[in-house]
This record gives C-alpha cells, structure tokens and sequence, in this order.
C-alpha cells in the first residue's frame, strides 16, 4: 500500500499559514508528499519553508494561479487537482495548508487505509473537524461550520476537487473547468474515520486574519471588487465576542508547539460579557445561527438541521 499525501499553496507564509507543520503532521504515515505552489510574492517564504522540512518525501510542483479562468474559488479546486493528478499513491490524503493531524491519529488512520485497501466500494474517509478560533483555547463548532469533510480518497481519475476545493466528487468525462458543476457528477462513498482534523485557519494575529481574508474573499470574488470592498474595513480582523466559543481541553499536535508559543495578540481579543463588534455581524453571530445553534447543541445531540453534506455514508 502507498499513500501519497498532496496540498495546494500560495504566499502562505506571509498569511500565517502552519504550512510546513501541516505537511510534517503526516509525513510519517505517508510515502510522497505533494505540493502544487502557485506563483508567490516575492516578499513570501513559502517554498523554503517546504524545503526546510528536509524530506525527500516532499515533491513540489510549481504553478500559475488565473483566478479569471477559474473564477469563484474554483481555482482552488483546480491548484487541488494538480497536486493530486501527480500523486502516484493508492490512497491519498488531502490536507490544505491551515489543518493539522494530531499524532494520536496517525496510527488508525494508517491502519484503517491498509484494511480498506482492497475493498473498492470505499472512495474515500471522513475525518471530523476542529474549527479553532481566535486563538489556541477555543473553537467554533456552531450552526453552518462544517463539522465533517472528505480527507482520504482513491487514487481514480474521475474523482475530483469540488467547488472551491472544500472537498471532492467523482466527475466523469470532466471538462477541466467546471468545477462547480452538479450535473453528472456524484458523491463519494466513504467510511468515518475516528479522527479528526485540526483546523486553524482563524487562528491568526488580526492584522493577518484580515489580509488572509481578504486574499480568499480575492480569490472568490475578484480582485477589483475586493479591493474596494476592503478599503472601508478596519486593518484588523476583530473575532468579535470570544464568550460565544467553546474552550478547547485537549492538546494540539506536536508539530504546533512553536505557532501555539507564538500566541501574542490575547490583548486584541474580546472577553468582555456584553462585547459587540463594530463590523457587520458574521455567520454563527446572526441571530437566526445562535438560535440554531443552541438547538442543535442543547436539544439535537450536537446534529445540525439542515447539516452540509457532500457524501454517502457506507453502513
């Protein structure tokens, strides 16, 4: 059995990316590990990042990003694809540039992908997710926060990056672009993994958190829109209200020990019990998400209503 293991990147570390730690989180488990690099500023250290990890595991593939042929984050998708169409594994493990695999992990993940290795009603493994926020003590898990995603999948050509590369679809006779396109194209068949990823994609200095946001809402909604729509925002990202949060009591992979000691903006995070942020409320501070939430938390076990999802369960 081979897994490979592949990500796309691009200027993720003047974004605070954990690039280097994300790929080292499964490089034990793994026999390659690919990374398609877009094209970085120049004032971005991505790729010696990558270099420094020292492995001859890691392969890097450089690219061009056009987000006008790929517009809507499909470019995304199509940086995905690249990365995995020169995997040459059996299984391969998809981890983007902000999420991390705790150690604990790696041994049943290891395992799980050996025993399903000839049973090809399995196209992939579900991991479960935690959304870390604002800092490395809380996370999100409210209403609309995707709580599971497809992270392993086969080595087959008709499977694919999906939308803007959250997750993946069997696409036949694929044209190359479309990768938003739901006609003709259908929903892997995946086993859960008792695992999760660990996400920390809002755990950034604010100065940072507003650049990276910017940088993806570009990615999305073009360049010109974004720069405008960006002007009349405050320079810092403002978590808003922290109390609404769950605090985390676990521990974080080893490979995080450094990013998590690098902890310094506690003083521009927001503990007070009344705190409301001067910015237009975001998806889990709407009223009508809390309300949700607490229903799903307090009445539904934890299920969402209405819940994303882009699989088929195997029984």
């Amino acid at each position: 059995m081979k897994i490979s293991g592949f990500t796309l990147a691009k200027n993720t570390s003047k974004l605070y990316y954990p690039i280097a730690e994300s790929i080292r989180s499964i490089l034990p488990i793994v026999d390659e590990f690919v990374v398609a690099l877009g094209d970085c500023d120049a004032d971005d250290t991505t790729e010696q990042l990558i270099r420094g990890i020292g492995s001859d595991k890691v392969k890097i593939v450089h690219t061009v990003w056009d987000i006008v042929k790929y517009p809507r984050g499909m470019e995304n998708a199509h940086q995905t694809d690249i990365a995995k169409n020169a995997c040459t594994g059996d299984w391969l493990f998809y981890l983007q540039a902000d999420e991390v695999i705790h150690e604990q992990y790696l041994d049943r993940i290891y395992q799980r992908c050996q025993k399903r290795l000839d049973d090809h009603r399995v196209e992939g493994f579900l991991f479960g997710y935690k959304h870390f926020w604002g800092d490395y003590d809380h996370y999100c898990d409210h209403h609309g926060w995707y709580p599971h995603e497809i992270r392993i999948i086969r080595n087959h050509p008709d499977i694919h990056s999906y939308i803007s590369a959250q997750s993946f679809r069997r696409i036949p006779d694929f044209d190359g672009l479309s990768y938003r396109q739901k006609k003709g194209t259908y929903k892997l068949n995946v086993e859960k993994l008792d695992a999760e990823v660990y996400h920390y994609g809002w755990v950034r200095p604010p100065s940072y958190m507003q650049q990276k946001a910017k940088s993806l809402d570009t990615i999305h909604k073009g360049t010109a829109a974004m720069d405008e729509a960006y002007r009349k925002k405050a320079p810092v990202y403002d978590y808003g209200n922290m109390n609404l949060y769950r605090r985390f009591q676990g521990t974080h992979p080893k490979v995080m020990e450094e990013f998590v000691r690098r902890f310094d903006w506690a003083d521009q995070l927001h503990f007070e019990k009344n705190y409301q942020p001067q910015r237009e409320p975001i998806k889990q501070e709407r009223l009508k998400n809390r309300i949700l939430t607490w229903i799903e938390q307090n009445v539904l076990g934890g299920r969402q209503l209405m819940g994303y999802s882009n699989w088929n369960i195997i029984r």
